[in-house]
């Protein structure tokens, strides 16, 4: 958590002092823009992200005060975005999968997180293989799987930020895990590593 008060302070705030919203997009707009645009691209994810605080600038007076960290119910919002712009995604995969170049997770550029991510499946499978497995997966086992190993939340942030069961969340995972294992027997490492660290 940064310095100062934490973010649902901030938010109960911004009620009477709506400049104080600003401060959650200092503290919180990088990290979701890496995100989105590693499913989107850049150019869509500035407006993904600019589109997502302004739905939670409108949502605030509903935030839940028991939640001192913001970003599940910021991640929330930017799926349910990121749902909208399905086939810009997909297509994205596509020519990922078409081409072996990655359209997306290079967008950052000296994003040494996303490259580090990137690297570590780049070296246990082709990337082509990973785009059409991706895209084979529903959109809400998508948004399960790639928040817990993309966004790096736990299974209840995850359960926060879509608004379902903890249950939910482990048989989604289940079911993703399946099919990319299916798809890609090389990435068993890296989704095992990824459930380690989480469950």
């Amino acid at each position: 958590m940064p310095d100062g008060p934490d973010d649902a302070t901030l938010i109960a705030r911004s009620a009477d002092e709506p400049e104080v919203f600003a401060q959650l997009y200092h503290r919180h707009a990088a990290e979701l823009h890496r995100y989105v645009a590693r499913r989107l691209g850049s150019d869509l994810a500035d407006d993904v992200v600019g589109e997502t605080f302004l739905v939670a600038f409108r949502r605030r007076e509903r935030y839940d005060a028991r939640r001192p960290l913001a970003l599940p119910w910021l991640y929330g919002i930017a799926a349910n975005l990121i749902s909208g712009h399905r086939r810009s995604e997909l297509r994205a995969y596509r020519a990922f999968a078409r081409t072996g170049a990655d359209p997306v997770a290079r967008t950052g550029g000296s994003d040494a997180d996303a490259d580090a991510v990137d690297g570590k499946v780049a070296a246990q499978a082709s990337g082509p293989a990973i785009a059409a497995a991706l895209r084979s997966l529903s959109d809400g086992d998508r948004h399960v799987l790639l928040l817990v190993a993309w966004a790096d939340l736990s299974y209840q942030e995850v359960a926060e930020a879509l608004g379902i069961p903890l249950g939910t969340v482990r048989s989604r995972l289940n079911r993703a895990r399946k099919k990319m294992r299916a798809a890609i027997p090389e990435l068993d490492p890296i989704l095992d590593e990824e459930m380690h660290h989480h469950g």
